[in-house]
């Protein structure tokens, strides 16, 4: 669906004012929560408004604002008069942000606070289907949903020079960059979404270069330390029906094209996250499928936290735009989704997060892992001291078993004990990181005795020759089959070295 929206005026005199306005009213993260309660405010969070609508009418202006921008209710000209001062009804009309409605005003786009440990932001972006009340065009420029939050949450937030973000639709990935990159630049093939992002970015009074265009087209010829980027990563059919999910690439082209070429506009050393997609078809591993669409000289981590069915995965994003799965119309575009899918033997959709790293002149290190389980705690802070982690490894792969491990306080052994002829029997043995992600491995009896010996005292290869001795093994053997599960324990940091010089391999937060 095409549109002929005229892109909103939100110069800078227009967001002062209506900046003026918002924080006169406490119209902030916090100050939404405190005026509707924590129950309301959940609800609002569930899709249900009554309580929000009810908490917010004595609100005063605040409660106005909410109202517009949070529940898509008309109000009377006189409170918007009032909640907007300095910026006139007719002021935010012509400049696209509130539209006229019977004697009232209505909210034309979606503005709303978006908060952090530090403080607080105001988000531009389009009214969504259910406020629209119709299917969104395709320059339809998305809120801050579940794929913008957890990207922000598996971004490492280490100081940096400069940060690029590919693709930045309403401007919330470099909102969040801003706190620890000194240049931020975002790109977008969007004008309406560059408009909107231009408008976040006024009315939070922050320095973000916008410069518009395919992929990496309008950076040509740059590096960066960090790159972020939210692509469309649905995929199916070489179609664009929405450009903020679509990317015309068939498949999961769009994810590899990123993977592809990020590395390339990095400095040395510079890091990499973003959400991708990958397909799972009949014959191949996922694995294998996304290693070969890393370029040389790139450490790369993909997590896998999702696979969906087709049928699931084509339901869920027909009804993101508003299209009933069962009407005509989704029924036909369900049919050639579906269709494409079988053509292409996809038995499934991963999806999950990527992490890369230029590592010119070294051996690389390439990760793919599932981490379905449910964790708490934001992912960047683990993906950069994963990235430590690599290096470590790479620094002293040779000298593994001349080194002292210990485990941390934050790693458990778990047991599960099944009743057998002499009583209970231990049939797994689980070590169980409690922070992070929360990564957990099954080890077997040997290597449960071989870890309580990691107290940062004796040298591992110490520690293989004691357990040898005591089981009757050969020394070597065991030597070769501990290797491969200590590297893998100090990646997840479940083993860290007792040195004092790698303490930081044992942060999990930064």
């Amino acid at each position: 669906m095409s549109t002929n929206t005229p892109l909103p005026d939100l110069s800078d005199d227009v967001c002062a004012r209506l900046r003026e306005a918002f924080r006169r009213a406490d119209y902030d993260a916090d100050g939404v929560v405190d005026a509707l309660g924590g129950a309301a405010h959940a609800a609002l969070g569930r899709g249900e408004p009554e309580p929000a609508r009810r908490a917010s009418l004595d609100a005063g202006d605040l409660g106005t604002l909410v109202r517009l921008f949070l529940l898509g209710l008309t109000e009377s000209e006189k409170s918007v008069e009032s909640a907007f001062s300095p910026l006139t009804p007719e002021a935010a009309v012509a400049a696209g942000i509130l539209a006229a409605d019977g004697d009232g005003y209505k909210a034309a786009l979606d503005i709303r606070p978006h908060g952090d440990e530090e403080g607080s932001w105001w988000v531009v972006a389009d009214l969504d289907a259910d406020l629209l009340g119709h299917v969104v065009p395709e320059d339809h420029v998305l809120g801050v949903g579940h794929a913008s939050l957890s990207l922000i949450r598996a971004t490492s937030r280490r100081p940096v020079g400069t940060l690029l973000d590919v693709g930045t639709g309403n401007g919330v990935q470099a909102l969040h960059a801003t706190r620890h990159a000194q240049r931020v630049t975002a790109t977008d093939v969007s004008a309406r979404a560059l408009a909107l992002a231009a408008g976040t970015f006024r009315l939070n009074e922050l320095d973000v270069e916008l410069v518009r265009g395919e992929w990496f087209a309008p950076v040509a010829r740059r590096r960066f330390d960090q790159i972020v980027c939210n692509p469309p990563f649905v995929v199916g059919p070489p179609r664009v029906d929405y450009t903020y999910r679509d990317s015309g690439l068939a498949g999961d082209d769009a994810s590899a094209l990123v993977v592809r070429q990020l590395p390339g506009f990095l400095n040395d050393g510079g890091t990499g996250q973003l959400l991708a997609s990958w397909l799972h078809t009949g014959g191949e591993d996922w694995a294998d499928r996304v290693a070969r669409w890393l370029p040389a000289e790139t450490d790369a981590w993909f997590v896998q936290r999702d696979v969906a069915d087709p049928a699931l995965y084509v339901g869920t994003w027909l009804r993101d735009e508003g299209i009933d799965p069962r009407s005509p119309e989704g029924r036909v575009k369900a049919a050639a989704w579906l269709d494409w899918f079988t053509e292409n033997r996809v038995q499934g959709i991963g999806f999950g997060f990527v992490t890369l790293r230029r590592a010119a002149g070294k051996t690389p290190t390439v990760v793919c892992e599932d981490l379905r389980q449910a964790y708490d705690d934001p992912l960047g802070p683990e993906a950069a001291n994963w990235l430590d982690r690599v290096d470590w490894l790479r620094a002293h792969g040779d000298e593994l078993m001349g080194t002292a491990f210990r485990v941390p306080d934050s790693v458990l052994l778990e047991r599960v004990d099944s009743p057998g002829d002499e009583g209970w029997e231990t049939t797994v043995r689980r070590l169980h990181r409690t922070d992070g992600p929360g990564w957990q491995h099954e080890v077997d009896e040997l290597a449960t005795r071989l870890l309580a010996g990691c107290r940062g005292v004796l040298a591992l290869e110490d520690l293989v020759e004691l357990l040898a001795a005591a089981q009757g093994l050969d020394p070597a053997e065991l030597s070769a089959a501990t290797l491969p599960v200590v590297r893998e324990l100090v990646r997840h940091g479940m083993l860290v070295p007792a040195s004092a010089s790698a303490s930081a391999l044992t942060l999990t937060s930064q």
